[in-house]
């Protein structure tokens, strides 16, 4: 039975009279990838935040591969991999410089040419990173997240902006990743994204959770409510059609 490695219990956040995260209560089990879905301003990324120990919560107990949030802030740090946003990063160094820099601060010894590998950016180790694709700066700021061995690892919609190819090639990234035995942490406002890579997800709602399952079980519970599609669900999509013409293969320059 695979044990809980993120346990948040009541977990409030109020930035004067406004409540950002009412009291949500949720377990991340070790070695999953869980999902955390919501509308913006729901509540989704402030609660990362605090678990990830940048933001204070105003009330709550949280718990990170046993160590609490309140007690242990530190080693929580040295746990976990948060992604930067592509503008966290200086545009004019390489990338080798790049994970080197990164490297130094978390006192880690590291190969930056076989980190790299782990994304398929070998090729691009002498390149600045303001010359990357949109796809390569992802794949980028994931790999920069494993710098410093995390057990776990937060995503903040990774796939944001990307074209068909890329985002299924960083599905491919963060499922190898998980299968490496990290437990993936992810927000995204893509459904089939989320249906695809979650092995359960809690959908937050005005700062509260208002449901929780594997997206199987959260699809046949609301079927079983009588729901229907008004359009007759197809064996694909149109995005499954633009990948079997265009093919898998990255068009990175």
């Amino acid at each position: 039975m695979q044990k809980n490695i993120i346990q948040v219990k009541n977990l409030h956040k109020k930035y004067g009279d406004f409540e950002a995260v009412k009291g949500i209560s949720f377990d991340v089990k070790e070695g999953e990838i869980f999902g955390l879905l919501g509308p913006n301003g729901a509540g989704k990324s402030t609660t990362l935040e605090i678990i990830e120990t940048l933001r204070e919560k105003t009330s709550g107990e949280v718990w990170v591969d046993g160590l609490n949030l309140d007690t242990s802030p530190n080693e929580i740090k040295k746990l976990i991999g948060v992604q930067l946003q592509t503008s966290g990063y200086y545009p004019g160094l390489k990338l080798v410089e790049l994970i080197r820099l990164f490297a130094g601060l978390y006192n880690e010894v590291i190969d930056p040419y076989t980190l790299l590998d782990t994304v398929n950016l070998r090729d691009k180790a002498g390149a600045k990173f303001k010359e990357l694709s949109g796809g390569q700066k992802q794949r980028f700021s994931i790999a920069t997240t494993l710098i410093n061995k995390p057990r776990i690892i937060f995503l903040d919609e990774p796939t944001t902006g990307l074209d068909p190819q890329a985002r299924r090639n960083l599905w491919d990234l963060i499922s190898n990743i998980r299968k490496q035995g990290t437990t993936v942490i992810i927000t995204t406002h893509y459904m089939d994204e989320a249906e695809v890579l979650c092995d359960r997800v809690a959908i937050i709602d005005s700062g509260k959770i208002i449901a929780m399952n594997t997206p199987d079980k959260l699809i046949d519970e609301l079927v079983a409510t009588g729901f229907e599609r008004p359009k007759e669900v197809k064996k694909a999509n149109l995005e499954d059609v633009f990948i079997h013409l265009t093919g898998h293969v990255l068009r990175e320059q």
